[in-house]
């Protein structure tokens, strides 16, 4: 268990982290559906922690920020998911045996 991973926000920034190479704060607030505030909070946490690289320059005359998934972080969500499917496994296998009885 991964308790920096078990807050629903975090777990989804790096789940959409883990799919591209570099994706910008305005689309992870789209696909996590949370504000910019809120994404920000979770962002410096998973930053400090390693788990996200944070890279800042500017397009033109406007700052723009990227995030990736750092090879860290990657190990982290392999280990989180590991540990739910654990979880999660027992129960599938006892709802399987009342289904069939």
């Amino acid at each position: 268990m991964d308790d920096l991973l078990l807050s629903k926000i975090r777990l989804a920034i790096v789940s959409e982290l883990a799919t591209a190479d570099w994706i910008a704060f305005s689309e992870l607030v789209a696909t996590t559906q949370t504000t910019p505030g809120n994404l920000g909070t979770h962002l410096a946490k998973l930053v400090d922690a390693g788990y996200v690289t944070e890279r800042k320059q500017f397009t033109g005359r406007r700052p723009l920020t990227t995030y990736r998934l750092s090879a860290f972080g990657k190990r982290a969500l392999i280990e989180h998911a590991d540990w739910l499917q654990a979880v999660v496994t027992p129960f599938r296998a006892a709802r399987r045996g009342r289904k069939s009885a």
